[in-house]
């Protein structure tokens, strides 16, 4: 028995280092092993035992640094999360107010057809505020309002007035006389009726005047504009060319007078603005033939109006009034009845001289109707009933402004009433 026992133990300690590490946790076997072998040399085991307990204790600080670590790597995914949440394109809701200004922006346009009409309104009393600054408004609206009592003082005074405004002596004892004998047979009750009753002689004595142009019945139909320097005979024709644009008509127009160095010039602006095109050939050139080659443009194009300009000339300049028969002349060569209007402008701050200045035109030329210009301003405004009573020749229009519009067909009760007071105390 002792034999066997020794055998066994010899073998044990060989086969027990191995688990020795494995036992390390577990400290309860080892007391009962040694227990039976207390002078064995196991007593040196002790010593590796610390060595075990020496790992547990640099195992502890691995764990601090990877702690470490964490916190370090977490702070940079916070910044790129904190980024996406301060996004401010969020407040792109700004740009929404940006569509109401544009909502603003639509009654505008609405505001300035409703400007049009108010515009439109006053196109009739236009006459009484735009012809109220000439003498004859301004002298007769106070000469009622000086002297209310019906007799032959006040009929005098009138006729005094009359002559001072350029209604010519003809025309202003004409109407004096009727006057005398209607108040004289107590037709008139009070100076108001007189008033009403002179209104109706001064409309008698220009409705026969009163005849618009009609262009319609040729085809160009020519239009030779004539008078004297400074009557306004190329803005006239700019306004001519801009209303036969608004009737939808087509025009061209003939710089014939190239007699005056900026003549051309300025019709050639008047084209431009009204979209219309200029014949002409440079100053110095043949009148005559710039109107004849106009002329043959406008039948080849079959345009509607050919409105021919030419030199500014005073009546008493024979050379150049012949060269206005001429151009009449060569003209009839390519038509029998052109011009078929020979439109003379007359300024109407020239008073009677005016008279003077249409009997030479019309010897020369055979003027068919007149234009008379710058009402508004300065001008008496009776030099038409002279000229109605003198020669007896058609008024197409009448220019009070200086705006396109302001060219009108000539208006016989609202030129008269822009000249005469609704009612006495006005003037």
């Amino acid at each position: 028995m002792f034999k066997f026992w020794k055998k066994k133990p010899a073998p044990q300690p060989a086969a027990e280092p191995a688990p020795a590490p494995e036992a390390a946790p577990s400290a309860g076997p080892l007391p009962d092993l040694a227990a039976p072998l207390p002078v064995a040399p196991t007593t040196p085991l002790p010593p590796p035992l610390p060595p075990v307990a020496s790992e547990p204790v640099s195992v502890p600080e691995p764990p601090p640094a990877a702690a470490t670590e964490v916190p370090a790597v977490l702070p940079p995914p916070v910044m790129p999360v904190a980024e996406p949440a301060a996004t401010e394109p969020a407040p792109l809701p700004p740009p929404i107010p940006e569509p109401a200004p544009l909502v603003e922006s639509l009654p505008e346009p609405a505001a300035e057809p409703a400007a049009e009409p108010i515009a439109a309104e006053p196109v009739k009393r236009s006459w009484r505020e735009r012809l109220s600054g000439s003498h004859f408004a301004r002298s007769l609206g106070s000469l009622f309002h000086r002297n209310p009592k019906l007799d032959d003082d006040l009929l005098d005074e009138l006729e005094t007035t009359l002559l001072t405004a350029d209604v010519g002596v003809e025309a202003s004892t004409g109407m004096v006389e009727n006057l005398r004998k209607r108040m004289h047979k107590r037709e008139f009750a009070d100076a108001p009726a007189l008033l009403a009753a002179l209104r109706q002689l001064m409309i008698e004595m220009l409705t026969p005047v009163a005849v618009p142009l009609d262009v319609s019945s040729r085809k160009p139909f020519v239009i030779l504009t004539v008078g004297i320097n400074g009557a306004g005979k190329t803005t006239t024709i700019g306004k001519l060319a801009h209303r036969f644009g608004q009737e939808r008509r087509q025009v061209i127009l003939a710089a014939g007078d190239t007699f005056r160095a900026a003549a051309v010039a300025q019709l050639q602006t008047w084209g431009d603005r009204n979209q219309i095109t200029v014949m002409s050939q440079g100053q110095d050139a043949d009148a005559a033939s710039v109107i004849f080659d106009a002329l043959q443009s406008a039948r080849s194009r079959q345009t509607d109006v050919l409105i021919a300009d030419t030199a500014g000339r005073l009546h008493t300049q024979g050379g150049l009034m012949d060269e206005l028969g001429k151009i009449a002349r060569v003209l009839k060569k390519q038509d029998p009845e052109a011009p078929h209007e020979v439109l003379m402008v007359i300024d109407g701050t020239t008073g009677q001289n005016a008279v003077n200045q249409v009997r030479q035109f019309r010897q020369v030329v055979g003027v068919t109707g007149l234009v008379v210009t710058k009402l508004d301003g300065t001008a008496k405004g009776g030099v038409i009933f002279a000229l109605a009573r003198e020669f007896g020749l058609p008024v197409r229009y009448v220019g009070i402004g200086e705006s396109l519009g302001d060219l009108q067909v000539f208006d016989v009760e609202a030129y008269v009433d822009g000249l005469l007071p609704a009612h006495l105390g006005q003037g």
